[in-house]
């Protein structure tokens, strides 16, 4: 390393103090690092480079001229987790509840599935490994009960999306999980109930997976869309083969790094991505 190396070293070291550092002090740094050089020491080090920011989970996507908003986990890297009872044992009630009792670790966050004029999921809910709710196979109206419904679950590093029956007989004891209806997309097929564009058309919120389960995609349309238009979002733009729908009209957003934070009537269970 040249002597004007070294020096450029610790002119770069001077400016990233914390502190004013007086002329004659910086001076005698620079002459000592001259003659550190001069007589053989060692090589000054490089600062070492800040850590990469977090890329943003979520981000705007556009499919067949309609507008969403796109969130991704890489489960690898960030856990998904379901919030519904706070400390309190009510439910946290709105996604600005839950952020700002979770604090700034809460990367987005959005409403989890089908609940009750309580606040209670209609189906089955596990938080933290603890079933607070079971499984709900019944006939009936509405959208969750427009069979086949399904399941979202995570355990560890892995997440899925299965249709009720089939979790039922797989059994994946998970860590969370949450029951909601209908499914939109079975093992790379739309729901055989889902009309191309019927008429309902409300905002809709959902979830899906995709590299063996170890990403975990949320999405939220921004105007009223059809199901058939969000389940084609799943399977063609954003290539999940199993995708479940979570809720419609009481769908909101919290992310931060849009600068987002939806107001909605009163909410059951949340998902959200955390820091591992």
């Amino acid at each position: 390393m040249r002597v004007t190396m070294v020096q450029d070293v610790v002119r770069a070291r001077l400016r990233m103090s914390r502190f004013p550092v007086p002329a004659l002090l910086r001076a005698a740094l620079l002459r000592a690092a001259w003659l550190g050089f001069a007589l053989g020491g060692p090589a000054l080090a490089a600062p070492a480079a800040a850590p990469a920011p977090a890329s943003a989970p979520c981000r705007a996507v556009q499919a067949e001229g309609e507008a969403y908003t796109v969130c991704t986990v890489d489960l690898r890297r960030e856990r998904v987790r379901l919030f519904w009872l706070g400390a309190d044992g009510l439910p946290y009630s709105s996604l600005s509840t839950l952020a700002e009792k979770q604090g700034a670790g809460l990367r987005f966050a959005m409403n989890a599935g089908m609940y009750d004029k309580g606040q209670a999921p209609v189906g089955l809910y596990i938080e933290d490994g603890r079933e607070l709710k079971g499984v709900s196979t019944a006939n009936g109206p509405g959208n969750f009960h427009l069979k086949p419904n399904g399941i979202f679950w995570v355990k560890g590093e892995r997440a899925g999306v299965m249709e009720t029956g089939r979790y039922l007989r797989s059994a994946p004891k998970p860590d969370f999980a949450t029951q909601s209806g209908p499914m939109l997309v079975v093992d790379g097929h739309i729901h055989p109930k889902i009309s191309a564009d019927g008429p309902s058309q409300k905002i809709r919120n959902g979830v899906g997976v995709r590299d063996d389960g170890r990403t975990a995609v949320f999405a939220i349309s921004e105007r009223p869309v059809s199901f058939g238009a969000f389940a084609r979002l799943f399977k063609d733009t954003l290539g999940c083969r199993n995708a479940l729908f979570l809720d419609g009209s009481v769908s909101s957003l919290y992310a931060p790094s849009m600068n987002r934070s939806d107001l909605s009537r009163p909410l059951g269970p949340m998902v959200g991505a955390v820091a591992r």
